[in-house]
């Protein structure tokens, strides 16, 4: 059964009020680091939570603050006027659009994912993407305005319309970042989710993976710009040269991303 909107609706603001006071926090609290050092904010898509927070323990150059949401509302944040210093999304087109309107330097693509679907562990009801079209399978899949819903619906669109609909309609959630999917998935309140493949890894074991077809894949790459007002922007700079070549690149790759495959 779909979730009806009004409740859906209520849920996606208290998400987005939740996330802003937490990101306004950080800023106003953000003027100076440990032992001195400058603080930086970055504000990052809900799946880099792993790799960033070990890339900020090991950054030099400031005290580094994260904040963690999905990219759409990270973005939406920007436009209304909070500026942390680095803005990483789990899409390029994003920073892409803020660049555009003058918010974010030039972004570039730092990292790549694969879009996996996710079931529980222990759970054996959904064994590949043919049985979420059963009656009474249930699905969690991101809003259509996150990335991770963007895509699920990129890769649901390269279906038969038929097997498109009967997935469709087994939706019992949409969340506003993976962060909620993986919720669903780990209390049992779905029997499936779209994920990241580096999501999956990030359970240690509590969810699996089930690889879906290459021909269906969306491409997901990861852009990252320095937000226009930052303080820091040294800082900043350095923090994403980090994410091409250096300790950050490191983490996301130990973290299982890829090097990404747009410029």
């Amino acid at each position: 059964m779909i979730r009806p909107r009004r409740w859906a609706g209520i849920a996606r603001s208290a998400s987005a009020i939740a996330a802003s006071s937490a990101l306004a926090g950080a800023l106003i609290s953000g003027c100076g680091g440990a032992g001195g050092k400058p603080s930086l904010l970055v504000s990052a898509a809900a799946s880099l939570q792993k790799p960033f927070t070990r890339y900020g323990e090991h950054f030099t150059a400031a005290s580094v603050r994260l904040s963690f949401a999905g990219s759409d509302m990270l973005a939406a944040q920007i436009e209304q006027g909070l500026h942390p210093d680095v803005f990483a999304s789990a899409n390029t087109s994003l920073p892409e659009t803020l660049h555009a309107r003058g918010l974010v330097e030039k972004p570039v693509a730092f990292a790549a994912n694969t879009l996996v679907l996710a079931v529980p562990a222990g759970a054996h009801r959904v064994n590949s993407l043919s049985d979420l079209e059963r009656p009474g399978v249930t699905l969690a899949i991101g809003t259509a305005t996150v990335p991770v819903g963007s895509y699920t619906h990129t890769l649901l669109g390269r279906l038969p319309a038929a097997q498109r609909n009967a997935i469709l309609a087994n939706v019992h959630d949409s969340e506003p970042d993976v962060s909620g999917i993986i919720g669903k998935l780990s209390e049992g309140a779905v029997d499936a989710g779209f994920l990241y493949a580096t999501d999956v890894a990030a359970t240690q074991g509590a969810l699996r993976t089930i690889e879906l077809p290459p021909q269906l894949q969306p491409q997901v790459d990861y852009g990252v710009a320095v937000v226009k007002g930052s303080k820091h922007l040294t800082q900043a700079r350095a923090f994403i040269a980090g994410l091409l070549t250096g300790a950050g690149r490191r983490a996301l790759l130990e973290s299982g991303f890829s090097e990404p495959r747009s410029g």
